[in-house]
């Protein structure tokens, strides 16, 4: 239920957006005020276990309002071991309201804030400036999880009257950066900054990514594209900054990589409400590429569960190598295998580091991607192409490649175009990478293991096969294990090489 300061009771509404089931309480009014006052509205309600991902509040804006404020909270309640406690989200919807496909959207902070605004000029990160037009706006709550004793909630709304003032005209940083021309660049693709929940500024993260030796690097803030407008300072000739959004729902989130500005993607929908191929499009059309983030990732909500049929690549490494990403790996490599069995496309696998704060280190792992310059069209093709290998950091350098008895010869992504029977050598090439051990894999498994490279880190592998015995030769480098027969943590991995005629 809803209690307004006044304690009158406000109204429900269970109903469905076109997606997930929505609950709508009573709405909130205000009167007009004179230019410089201030009026405030606090809402008050308890939301039960199982409740509508989504409840929104709506709020009766008159004319004549310069600024939309609101703060909230909630109770957080003891609970047993074992049990999930409370967590809120919010946002907010403007006049055009809250339709899936967000034509109003103004903003999303999920649990990372404990107020907002918004005006004219300027916002709260994670929002967007713009005019406070009259009509009926709606604040979203997200109950992401809800304790057995119920959640109860406060939101406190506050209008500021007069004058609009001057809207800002957002400034987006260039698609192109200076490159070598078609060579190797490096790249972290997830990286969140203050206007989701990470810490870090836009411009606290563009120095960290250049010590860390990137040429590129992908806005992609939790639900929110509020960030796209504060890059264009960051970028330069040395650093490419491309522009997404993570696109965080309850079944699993994914990268909407390198999208046209502005571009916004919704997130309010489950794996069941069969959106999600809509909004995968929504990302191709606005010339982004879509990356299923953290498949295996065990926090509520990350799981990956909408499939692999909409993925241009898939990011199987993320942050600090743990458990979750080698089942992430080897089920891409599963996903290999079954490519070649079925005779069609396979997905690249690629690497980030999801930083937010620190100690969590931008730019391990990265992305190497060989490109044909430091463009978003040249990065994101040499992705979508798998010409690619993912390194913990800058000092890590891989060259994979393999040939055939006549001079044929293949890179990474590429394939090596012989008949079944032909002697094929593959050979890597390592520096970067002390006492890492090579394991070679295949469509069979690990088919070669390398002795410890030396303490400098250099050295090179080689190993023959036929194109009958392997369908591909992927590259794992693996630091040593800490106990038996396990496999050590990644120092990098790379995308395949194919073997035979297709």
């Amino acid at each position: 239920m809803c209690e307004d300061s006044h304690g009158g009771l406000g109204r429900r509404a269970l109903f469905v957006t076109g997606a997930a089931a929505a609950l709508t309480l009573g709405s909130v009014s205000f009167a007009s005020a004179a230019d410089g006052d201030q009026e405030s509205r606090t809402v008050r309600g308890t939301l039960p276990p199982g409740s509508p991902d989504f409840v929104y509040v709506p709020v009766e804006v008159p004319a004549g309002v310069r600024e939309l404020k609101v703060a909230y909270r909630y109770d957080r309640p003891s609970v047993p071991a074992g049990t999930l406690g409370n967590a809120l989200d919010i946002g907010v919807f403007d006049e055009r309201g809250t339709e899936l496909g967000g034509r109003g959207f103004r903003g999303w902070s999920g649990g990372a804030r404990t107020e907002f605004f918004l005006r004219a000029d300027d916002a709260t990160p994670g929002y967007l400036p713009g005019p406070v037009r009259e009509g009926t706006w709606h604040i979203a709550l997200g109950p992401y999880t809800v304790a057995p004793q119920g959640l109860s909630y406060e939101i406190t709304i506050t209008l500021t009257y007069g004058e609009p003032g001057e809207a800002v005209e957002p400034v987006y940083p260039p698609e192109r950066a200076k490159g070598r021309g078609r060579a190797w660049y490096r790249g972290d693709c997830h990286l969140h900054s203050w206007h989701s929940d990470g810490r870090r500024t836009p411009a606290e993260i563009g120095e960290l990514a250049r010590a860390a030796g990137l040429d590129f690097i992908n806005s992609s803030e939790h639900n929110t594209h509020s960030a796209h407008a504060h890059w264009a300072d960051v970028a330069g000739d040395d650093l490419l900054v491309m522009l997404g959004e993570e696109v965080t729902t309850r079944n699993g989130h994914v990268v909407a990589l390198g999208t046209d500005p502005g571009t916004f993607v919704d997130w309010r929908y489950r794996a069941r409400d069969n959106r999600f191929g809509r909004f995968a499009r929504q990302i191709r059309r606005a010339g982004g590429l879509v990356v299923p983030a953290h498949p295996h990732a065990t926090c509520i909500g990350c799981n990956w569960k909408f499939g692999f049929g909409e993925a241009d690549a898939v990011e199987a490494w993320n942050g600090p190598y743990t458990p979750d990403d080698e089942v992430a790996l080897a089920d891409w490599d599963s996903m290999l295998v079954a490519s070649v069995r079925d005779g069609r496309d396979w997905i690249p696998a690629m690497g980030s580091s999801d930083a937010h704060r620190s100690p969590d280190a931008v730019g391990s792992p990265q992305t190497v991607v060989l490109a044909d310059d430091l463009t978003r069209e040249a990065i994101q093709e040499g992705i979508r192409a798998g010409r690619s290998y993912v390194a913990e950091s800058a000092r890590v350098t891989l060259s994979f490649r393999a040939s055939g008895g006549r001079g044929e010869h293949a890179g990474i992504g590429e394939r090596l175009t012989v008949g079944r029977d032909t002697p094929v050598t593959v050979r890597l090439e390592v520096t970067g990478a002390p006492r890492c051990t090579v394991r070679l894999v295949t469509d069979q498994g690990v088919v070669h293991t390398s002795a410890p490279l030396p303490v400098s880190g250099s050295g090179v592998v080689e190993w023959r096969t036929t194109p009958s015995y392997a369908a591909y030769a992927r590259a794992e480098l693996r630091h040593e294990a800490a106990a038996g027969p396990l496999p050590g943590a990644l120092a990098a991995f790379t995308n395949p090489i194919f073997f035979g005629r297709q």
